[in-house]
C-alpha cells in the first residue's frame, strides 16, 4: 500500500486527513512538528508527504530543504499561507505542489495521485562513484581499491568508513557537481540543533579525504567551497 506522511500541528487536521486517506486505502503516518517529520521520513520512507508550513520549532520550508538533501519524495504543501512569496519559497526549496487552506479534499487527493504517478527515474542517483583510486558503492557501503583497468581486487583492499562518514559521503555523492551547504549536511547527518557545528564537518571530511583522495591536502573529488559548503566532483 502507498504510504503517506502527514505533517501538521493541528490535531483535528491530522485526524481528518488520516481518516480520508485511510478510507482510500493509503497507509498513513503522522507527525506534529518538523523534527518528528524528518525522523519519521528517515526511519520509514513514505511515498509522499503532505506538509504544513507553520510548524513549531523547525519551519516547513526548512523541513523541505532538509529532505531534499537526501530524498526526492513528493511533497505537497498544505498551508494557510496564501502569500505568493510564501508559495515561491516553498516551491524553490523543493516542494512539488502547494494547496492553500481552506481546501477541497477531492482536489488534494487528485494532486496526491498526480505526484505519485511520477516515474521512479526522478529518484536521486545512487550506485557507485570513483574517488581517487577507490570505487565507492553506496548500496553496499563498500569502498575498495580499484585496479588501473577499472576492476577491483577480489579480496582485501577495502577501506573502512564509519557510519557517520558514510552518511556524509552519501549526501555528497547523490548530488554530483552540486554545492551542498554545511548546514544541509549537518541537518541530515546529525539532525536539528547541530546546524552551526561546522567543526564536525571539517574533522570528518578531513578523515574521509585521508582515506579516499590521492592527495588529501589537494582533493580532486571532495571539494570545500569556503564559506558555503562542499561539493563532490566525479
Amino acid at each position: 500500500m502507498t504510504r503517506v506522511l502527514i505533517v501538521d500541528d493541528e490535531p483535528q487536521m491530522l485526524r481528518a486527513l488520516q481518516i480520508n486517506l485511510e478510507a482510500r486505502q493509503y497507509t498513513v503516518a503522522t507527525a506534529a512538528d518538523g523534527t518528528r517529520a524528518l525522523d519519521e521520513a528517515a526511519r520509514t520512507p513514505p511515498d509522499a508527504i503532505i506538509l504544513d508550513l507553520g510548524l513549531p520549532g523547525l519551519d516547513g520550508v526548512d523541513v523541505i530543504r532538509a529532505l531534499r538533501v537526501w530524498s526526492q519524495v513528493p511533497v505537497i504543501v498544505l498551508s494557510g499561507r496564501s502569500d505568493a512569496g510564501e508559495k515561491i519559497a516553498a516551491l524553490d526549496a523543493g516542494a512539488d505542489d502547494y494547496v492553500t487552506k481552506p481546501f477541497s479534499m477531492n482536489e488534494l487527493l487528485a494532486r496526491l495521485r498526480a505526484v505519485l504517478r511520477r516515474p521512479a527515474t526522478e529518484d536521486l542517483p545512487g550506485g557507485s562513484a570513483v574517488i581517487g583510486d577507490h570505487t565507492v558503492d553506496l548500496a553496499r557501503c563498500t569502498a575498495r581499491l580499484t585496479h588501473d583497468d577499472g576492476t577491483a581486487p577480489p579480496e582485501g583492499a577495502a577501506i573502512r568508513l564509519t557510519p557517520t562518514e558514510w552518511r556524509i559521503l552519501t549526501v555528497l555523492i547523490q548530488h554530483p557537481g552540486r554545492l551542498v551547504t554545511g548546514q544541509q549536511i549537518l541537518l541530515h547527518v546529525w539532525g536539528p540543533g547541530h546546524e552551526r557545528k561546522t567543526n564536525y564537518l571539517r574533522v570528518y571530511l578531513a578523515g574521509i579525504r585521508r582515506k579516499l583522495e590521492r592527495d588529501p591536502a589537494h582533493p580532486r573529488h571532495l571539494i570545500t567551497e569556503p564559506g558555503m559548503g562542499y561539493r563532490f566532483e566525479p
